[in-house]
């Protein structure tokens, strides 16, 4: 357990120091856009690599019996979370965390992508949602540190996120382009604000989170975390 509270501590410090806006501004100053954002990403990818395998070596410590339905939920809800990664990432959105956000601010016009239509943050809340929906099929002390936690620190990402892109964009660009999204899901399409239009770059990312999800549901994660999400229909 000492392990785990260590690597989530170095993984939340790893995400408010180095994004801190003194702290960001010199290290890119010093390595690079390009460089700073490759080092940045190596490293969460290795703390969360940590915070899994010392996940495993923990102690198990239940805290309630499991059942059928508790297994359903993410398999429920990660289909959506699966598309808001893969689209948020591959998307251009000026608004939030994009593998094009060089792109964007290269070019001043570029307007978010179809999963800004859904929310203006898909790729926090994909973790949200990852998150969140894994917490009722694992009832024991280490999930519940592990999903809570992260559930935690991407929501309260949605705020700090919108902080620091609004002081990036200017508060003119801000309100033009958060106009036409919303923080929570849907909210903008249901008050006719937003429509998510059929469109090549929506197909692609579709099929994408779908194919990845299919993987994941049938043999990736059984590879990957060493558990079958289908087990509990066995």
């Amino acid at each position: 357990m000492t392990e785990l509270l260590a690597a989530i501590a170095a993984f939340v410090l790893a995400h408010v120091v180095p994004p801190a806006p003194p702290v960001r501004a010199r290290l890119i100053g010093w390595l690079g856009r390009q460089v700073y954002l490759a080092a940045y990403s190596l490293l969460s990818l290795a703390l969360i690599g940590w915070i899994f395998a010392a996940a495993r070596r923990a102690d198990h410590v239940p805290l309630w019996d499991p059942a059928p339905w508790q297994a359903l939920v993410p398999i429920v809800v990660m289909p959506l979370a699966t598309w808001l990664l893969v689209a948020g990432l591959a998307e251009p959105n000026p608004l939030s965390i994009s593998f094009l956000s060089a792109k964007v601010e290269a070019e001043r016009d570029q307007k978010p992508g179809p999963a800004a239509s859904v929310t203006r943050h898909p790729v926090l809340w994909a973790f949200l949602l990852w998150a969140l929906s894994h917490i009722p099929p694992n009832g024991d002390v280490v999930s519940l540190i592990l999903f809570g936690g992260a559930a935690a620190l991407a929501g309260g990402g949605l705020a700090a996120m919108d902080r620091r892109m609004r002081r990036r964009l200017g508060e003119a660009r801000w309100q033009m382009l958060a106009g036409a999204t919303s923080l929570l899901p849907f909210a903008a399409i249901l008050a006719g604000r937003a429509r998510l239009r059929l469109s090549g770059r929506l197909l692609i990312t579709v099929a994408a989170a779908l194919g990845l999800y299919a993987w994941l549901l049938l043999d990736g994660h059984e590879r990957l975390i060493g558990l079958a999400p289908l087990a509990w229909l066995q």
